[in-house]
């Protein structure tokens, strides 16, 4: 039954693949930022262009608030170049050639934020000045990229692992394949973006925002199980129908986010621009140390709770097990319910956490869903450590995978993993082989 499952999940990656390039291309991808002067006022009219292998992309000019953004037509690499000659009357760039940063990646879906560093005229030579520019510095090397890349992975990894806990619980308690499971991410991350700005009422810090998120997606995910998934598998649903029916649900979610939200992706005020800590090899701002760090511990925290308490062992004998385990006397509906309430709740997490490393859009879960999937996969169907592992893994290989292919081909790679592991071990990394006849 679970080779038919994997079967079926490979064939629904080639539309979900399509989907989500259509998707990407409807969001658009962008490069922007908000130029600030020394005293950290916004500094206005100055012209920006982007470029892509010499030839102009787009250009803008800086807004009254310092902000500014020129859309690219995909994702790749483009250098973008701040005309100095338009600058205000004592304000310079820190460095000369601080006016251009080359090769700025852009992902699918991406608005990436960039940083010019202006200083007063008095601050830095300039042209004419008492003191020679300073000479370029140089590029970082191989191993340094690797460093940085292996962060940047387990970070996205990470953030892949908590999103995929739910939805192999809930097929190893269920058996449903719940393509639903990415509005739940895009619901997360909405709601803390709405608490967070004061869309609604007046503006809270982040983190209030983010319990908030985790609480609504939490109920959310109960909210289903008792009031849709429930009553449709006492009727004796077959699971392929409880499989449309989730995509069904997916698209009701997805529009409805976007009607309330809109089509324009919003970054959580705050944390668009910082300036990176230097460790090393490598660079990392405090947003996405942060996020590093509180996914890594959510998921040890998680497996803890999995391993050492009476809850989570149930969980685990549910998923392992329906009848046995409802044969040893656990009420798996209790069980099912709880492992929903869970699996709602990190999947709004996990959306925070993704809106914070990229940006909060309206289907920013459904193109996460096919990362989410591969983990599961990857990892073992209805197994929430073999989730984990396979989210870090997905997440590794994705980002290092850019040192050497277009950033385009990240998740191909990723998926390529996949199709490797499953061909030496069918079952994934933690789950069990079966016996087929």
């Amino acid at each position: 039954m679970r080779r038919r499952v994997v079967a079926l999940l490979l064939l629904v990656f080639a539309a979900m693949s399509l989907g989500t390039g259509l998707a990407a291309a409807q969001d658009g991808e962008a490069v922007g930022g908000t130029l600030r002067g020394p005293d950290r006022e916004p500094v206005a009219g100055v012209t920006i262009t982007v470029q892509q292998g010499g030839a102009e992309v787009g250009i803008a000019v800086s807004a009254a608030d310092g902000t500014w953004q020129v859309p690219v037509p995909a994702p790749g690499n483009y250098d973008v170049v701040l005309d100095a000659a338009t600058l205000p009357d004592g304000i310079v760039l820190r460095e000369a050639e601080a006016g251009t940063l080359p090769g700025v990646t852009i992902r699918p879906g991406q608005q990436r934020t960039v940083l010019f560093p202006l200083v007063a005229a008095g601050e830095a030579p300039v042209d004419g000045g008492p003191a020679p520019p300073p000479a370029p510095a140089p590029g970082p090397g191989f191993g340094a990229v690797l460093a940085q890349l292996t962060v940047a992975g387990i970070k996205f990894g990470a953030i892949i692992a908590i999103t995929a806990i739910g939805l192999s619980l809930i097929f190893g308690t269920t058996g449903l394949i719940n393509f639903a499971h990415g509005e739940l991410v895009t619901i997360g991350a909405v709601t803390a973006f709405v608490v967070n700005a004061g869309v609604i009422g007046p503006g809270t810090g982040l983190i209030t925002a983010v319990l908030i998120a985790i609480v609504v997606g939490a109920l959310l995910g109960a909210a289903l199980e008792r009031g849709l998934w429930r009553p449709l598998r006492t009727r004796g649903t077959g699971r392929i129908q409880l499989f449309i029916i989730s995509i069904g649900l997916s698209l009701v979610l997805r529009n409805l986010v976007l009607v309330l939200f809109g089509s324009r992706p919003q970054p959580y005020p705050g944390y668009t621009i910082q300036e990176a800590l230097v460790l090393g090899p490598v660079s990392i701002t405090p947003r996405d140390l942060v996020i590093t760090v509180l996914a890594l511990l959510v998921l040890v925290a998680t497996g803890f709770m999995l391993l050492r308490t009476r809850i989570g062992r149930a969980m685990r004998a549910v998923s392992d097990d329906r009848d046995l385990a409802e044969a040893s006397g656990v009420d798996v509906g209790r069980v099912t319910l709880y492992v929903w309430t869970l699996g709602g709740g990190l999947a709004a997490l996990g959306g925070v956490l993704f809106g914070l490393s990229e940006i909060v859009a309206w289907d920013m879960g459904f193109r996460l869903l096919l990362l989410m999937f591969a983990a599961v996969i990857l990892g073992g169907l209805g197994s929430a450590f073999g989730a984990m592992a396979g989210g870090l893994l997905v997440g590794l290989v994705a980002q290092l995978s850019t040192a050497w292919f277009p950033v385009e081909l990240q998740n191909a790679w990723a998926l390529g993993v996949l199709i490797l592991v499953l061909l030496v071990r069918p079952q994934g990394i933690f789950g069990r082989a079966q016996r087929i006849g």
